[in-house]
């Protein structure tokens, strides 16, 4: 493999310590290193953006693990295929992950497409839960903020005078959510 290794160091909190990472990157002589202080969970972190945008094709992208890239399976995947499409190469030193030899992309393949099953699993689960959940007449989605109670209490409002946007203001809805109510609770509709 020839080209450079650009390493990258992640920790979650200003309070950890990226040495453990950088000595590792360095010890395979990666340079340079870009870092970040961020969760892995978010979509804005520089020093991911500087590292693959720092990448010329026959490069590795080294990481400590996996995990540094980020926090779920999808976002790993799409780094991968930024790297990719950078003509570089992904390695994780602690998981002897490279995707610059065979072996190591049939395993990032594989976990992959184990992520891409789980993903499509739990979606079908979901989606039969809802399906019997109507079924049997169980409400579905998000608890709505408009119940028996906030419907007697836009009729008071309204029986009082005041207006359709006070009452919903008053109720901290919107009209439409206050309309949609008072349909469902009462014969009040706008």
């Amino acid at each position: 493999m020839s080209g450079r290794i650009v390493g990258y160091a992640r920790v979650s909190t200003g309070d950890q310590n990226l040495s453990l990472q950088t000595e590792a990157l360095a010890g395979i002589g990666a340079d340079p290193i870009h870092e970040d202080r961020a969760s892995g969970a978010k979509a804005d972190r520089p020093g991911l953006a500087a590292a693959v945008a720092d990448l010329r094709p026959g490069d590795t992208l080294a990481v400590w693990k996996l995990d540094r890239l980020g926090r779920s399976l999808r976002q790993l995947i799409d780094t991968a295929d930024a790297i990719q499409a950078k003509g570089a190469h992904l390695r994780s030193i602690t998981q002897a992950i490279d995707t610059g030899t065979a072996g190591g992309r049939v395993l990032f393949h594989v976990l992959a497409a184990l992520a891409e099953f789980e993903r499509e699993s739990i979606r079908e689960r979901v989606t039969a839960g809802m399906a019997t959940a109507k079924r049997q007449g169980r409400h579905v989605g998000r608890p709505g903020k408009f119940g028996q109670v906030q419907a007697d209490a836009a009729r008071r409002l309204r029986a009082a005078g005041s207006s359709w946007a006070e009452t919903a203001r008053a109720l901290a809805v919107s009209e439409s959510t206050l309309s949609r109510g008072l349909r469902r609770y009462s014969q009040d509709v706008r």
